[in-house]
């Protein structure tokens, strides 16, 4: 009797987590970071944490700005694509209805 072969893993398929696990890590970091950097102030100016509640604002319209124009950005090349996959879809017709023309002029 023969023993049955061992499956193997297979590591060339790829797992693309670098869009939303990157996005969502970064604004964890820079959330944090700025929200550390503005209760440093307040502690190093013996403030309330108003500079801690400015900094954490600031962090977040950065981040959600960055967002914004990276979507932006996406989209743009999307609708681009998009576009050209029409346009080549009608030069596609437009040349197969001409070839049938020129087979009924032949005839």
């Amino acid at each position: 009797m023969k023993p049955l072969p061992t499956p193997r893993l297979t590591t060339t398929k790829k797992v693309n987590t670098s869009e939303p696990l990157g996005l969502g890590f970064d604004a964890a970091v820079v959330l944090a970071l700025f929200f550390g950097l503005g209760a440093l102030i307040d502690w190093l100016a013996g403030t309330t944490p108003i500079f801690m509640i400015i900094m954490t604002l600031l962090g977040a319209v950065g981040v959600f700005t960055r967002f914004w124009y990276r979507y932006d950005a996406s989209m743009a090349e999307h609708e681009a694509r998009r576009q050209r996959a029409a346009a080549a879809q009608g030069a596609s017709r437009r040349s197969s209805t001409d070839h049938r023309d020129d087979r009924r002029d032949a005839e």
